[in-house]
Parts: C-alpha cells; sequence; structure tokens
C-alpha cells in the first residue's frame, strides 16, 4: 500500500468535482491537507480530524464506494457512476493489491466495480 507521502506526490485528481480528494482527505491530518491542495474555510481550520490511513480503514471506505458506485451504475447515472468510477480506481491505485492498473471502463465503470467487488469478496447491492 503507498504511504500517504507517496499519495501526496504522485496523485492526481481525475474527478471535476473533486469527489475523489473529498475521500481521500478524511485520512489526511489537517496539517498536510496543502499537499493534495486543499486548503480548508476560516470556520474549518483546527477542527479537521482524520481517519488513520491503514489498509483496513482504506478497504472499508472503498467498500463503500464501490456499492455506491455500483449503485449509479445499475440505475444508468452516468456522471455519477463515472465519478465513482475515478474514486475506486484512486483507492485500487493507493492499495496497489493488483487492480491498480485496471482501466476497463465500459457499462458506467460496472467491470471495475465487480472485479473489485469480487477481490475483496463483497457481495453487489
Amino acid at each position: 500500500m503507498k504511504t500517504l507521502e507517496q499519495v501526496y506526490r504522485d496523485y492526481k485528481s481525475e474527478t471535476f468535482d473533486g469527489r475523489d480528494l473529498t475521500r481521500l482527505m478524511n485520512f489526511v491530518p489537517e496539517f498536510d491537507l496543502h499537499k493534495l491542495g486543499v486548503e480548508l474555510k476560516d470556520e474549518y481550520k483546527g477542527k479537521h480530524g482524520h481517519i488513520p490511513f491503514t489498509r483496513e480503514n482504506v478497504l472499508e471506505q472503498l467498500e463503500k464506494d464501490v456499492q455506491f458506485g455500483y449503485g449509479k451504475a445499475r440505475g444508468m447515472r452516468g456522471i455519477s457512476s463515472e465519478l465513482m468510477y475515478n474514486v475506486v480506481q484512486m483507492w485500487n491505485w493507493i492499495l496497489e493489491e493488483g487492480l491498480e492498473d485496471f482501466d476497463e471502463y465500459g457499462s458506467y465503470g460496472m467491470p471495475l466495480f465487480g472485479e473489485t467487488a469480487k477481490k475483496y469478496g463483497w457481495e453487489l447491492d
């Protein structure tokens, strides 16, 4: 799994709405948010908590994002499913467990959602 320093150095957002960074910043200490290009509004400064950046915590978030993306794909929600495809790609890139180079989009991102769920033994709702 990549370190946060590797993520800061190498990750480039692929979403137009920052959906990936919004999720990623939950794992980043406030003093490092600037390394992602994120600056908190004054009213949020000093209040940003973060989740420990562990494989288990990343997998927990990835499962939620796979389920959410899969739901959007099933509903043929093109923009939402594509954005979640990018989020799931980000987590797979961070985890480095065999799906980091998976780039088959097809059918609203279903191949990536399906392969990720299969790899980790998750049932898709």
